[in-house]
This record gives structure tokens, sequence and C-alpha cells, in this order.
């Protein structure tokens, strides 16, 4: 056997995908142009030292220049200074778009915050409303069906990353293209993993959501009869059960925040699609020794949704406006 044997596996790069969306945030951004010369302001909120964070920052405000929108970073050393700091920016006319980049104070304090960025500036989707409508699969604000609700970036994201990697079946309708998918998702974390899974499961997929303490399943019951999905306790975690549900799965997402986790290169089933949304590598060097697609990171794409969102929101504000008068 000669060391040249080409592994099976394809890397695909978040910067490849997010490139498809660049173009059309720039040419919205030119046709905002009229009623905003400056282009469309978002504003992070940085209340922790976590490096990942900082250079998320960094990634966010050299896309969003690079694409005609202005960014603003501000940086708080007093945690507790933030909320009245996002209240304002709420109430701001000039700002479109906010974020925060948590943990902040990594506990409940989080989602309250979470709740205090006006839903019509809320760029990460993380607005209960948002949320409520994810979960009942719900795609509108309103009854006429004119203003589109806002997904979690990171999840919407990933919805973007496997409709590229044309795991979606554009022949099925809409909200069925999963439809026979097997999915594990490796974190059930309220921003990220349980929407996600969520998301899935209201496209039609059977997803295996996996946490240290037990392993989900998500459906949207047999064939599918269900409009929202439902979820389903399959018992404490263990190795086996993982290994079980990997067995034959069509994509493994894995979010585990930590550097030492890695995700076992023997419980993937070959030409599976790997995609890693952690900012630390959850899988191993050999993950393209069974992998037929594997996705790294998906930080480029994230941001990608993210000022799509923005945009989102500046036209619903529009719309709204335009009811009014």
């Amino acid at each position: 056997m000669s060391a040249s044997i080409q592994k099976p596996g394809r890397t695909i790069l978040a910067s490849t995908i997010s490139k498809i969306y660049d173009e059309e945030i720039r040419s919205k951004v030119e046709s905002l142009k009229s009623t905003n010369p400056d282009g469309p302001l978002l504003v992070g909120f940085l209340a922790n030292d976590d490096p990942a964070a900082e250079m998320y920052a960094r990634w966010t405000q050299k896309t969003s220049e690079s694409l005609g929108i202005r960014y603003e970073l501000r940086k708080f050393e007093d945690k507790d200074l933030l909320e009245e700091n996002i209240i304002e920016a709420n109430g701001d006319d000039n700002v479109d778009g906010i974020m925060i980049y948590f943990p902040v104070f990594g506990n409940a304090q989080d989602q309250y915050l979470q709740q205090i960025v006006n839903k019509e500036k809320d760029v990460e989707g993380l607005n209960h409303v948002y949320y409520q409508n994810l979960y009942h699969n719900i795609r509108y604000l309103d009854e006429n069906k004119t203003l589109k609700s806002i997904l979690p970036c990171t999840p919407l994201a990933i919805v973007k990353i496997l409709e590229y990697l044309k795991i979606y079946n554009p022949l099925l309708p809409d909200g069925n293209q999963m439809y026979g998918k097997k999915c594990v998702v490796i974190n059930r974390s309220e921003i990220v993993g349980r929407p996600l899974a969520a998301l899935l499961a209201n496209d039609g997929a059977i997803v295996y959501s996996v946490d240290v303490n037990n392993i989900q399943k998500f459906t949207r019951g047999e064939s599918l009869k269900l409009i929202k999905h439902q979820v389903e306790d399959l018992g404490d975690y263990s190795d086996d059960l993982l290994k079980n549900v990997c067995k034959d799965a069509d994509i493994i997402i894995t979010g585990v925040p930590s550097e030492s986790y890695k995700f076992p290169t023997e419980y993937i089933r070959e030409g599976a699609i790997c995609i890693n949304f952690s900012s630390f590598k959850n899988f191993a060097e050999d993950v393209k020794t069974k992998a037929s697609l594997y996705v790294p990171m998906t930080g480029k794409v994230t941001i990608a949704m993210l000022l799509r969102n923005m945009l989102r929101l500046v036209d619903n504000r529009q719309k709204i406006k335009n009811m009014d008068h």
C-alpha cells in the first residue's frame, strides 16, 4: 500500500458556502442606500474575555464592513452595565441590529439578557417569540404572511450548509425535505443544539439529540403526520447508546465547547456527513477516512445568516411602517 492513496472524504469550507450569501447581502444593502445612505448599523455587545467571542466579533466586523454594513463593538468590563446599554440601543433609531456575545454570566441571567434585546433588532433570533415560532414550526410573524420570522443564526447556518451539501431534497415539499434522513446532534444548548434538533425534525428528519445526561429523539411522528416535532427520551447517555444511534446516521453534527472532546471516528457510518459548529475541532484528524463530506467550522456561514437576519428585520420594520401609514 503506498501512502499516497487518497482518503475518500472531502473537506468543505464555510467560506465557500458563505460566498453565495455575500452577494445577496451586498445587493440588498445597495438597495437600502436611498433610505439609509451610510448602510445599516449592527452593534455587538461583548462583556466576557472569551477568545472565541473576540474572534467571532472580529470576523463579524470584517464581513459586515466588506458588505457595506457598519459594525460597532461595545465592550464592557462591568457585566452589570450591559442591561441598561442594551435598552439604550433598543431605543436608538440609528441602531438596526443588536447581538450579544455569550456567555456573559453563564447562567439563567444570560437567557434574561437575550429577552431584553428588542425583537425588532434581534439579529440572532433568540427572542422568545422567534423561539416559540421555531418550535411550533410557524414561519411568519403575522397572519398575512408578510413578515418573516427570524431563525437563530447558528442553527439556520447549519440548515443552509445541509442545503448546500444537497442533503435537503428539493423534490419534496417545503418542510418535508429532510424526510428519511437520520441526524445525530452532539450538543443540546438552548442557543444551538436544541433549536437545531427541532428545525431538522420540523423539516422531516429523525434527530438524535445527545448531551452528557441523556439521548433524545426528535421526530414529527410516523410518516410525518404531525405539524411540529415531538421529543422522546431514549435513556441515560452511554457510549453504547450513542454508538447505536450513530450506526445508520446520515449526518453527525457536533458542538461540544471543549478542547479535549473528540467524537469517536469509529462511530461514523461510512459516507456520513460530519459538521462541527464548536470553536474547537470536535472530530479527530482521521474523520475523512469515514465521512464523505466534512465541514470543520461553520462561523462564516453563521455570520452571513446574522447579516441576512438583520436585513430581514430592516425589511420587516419598513413593512410595519408602511402598514401604519
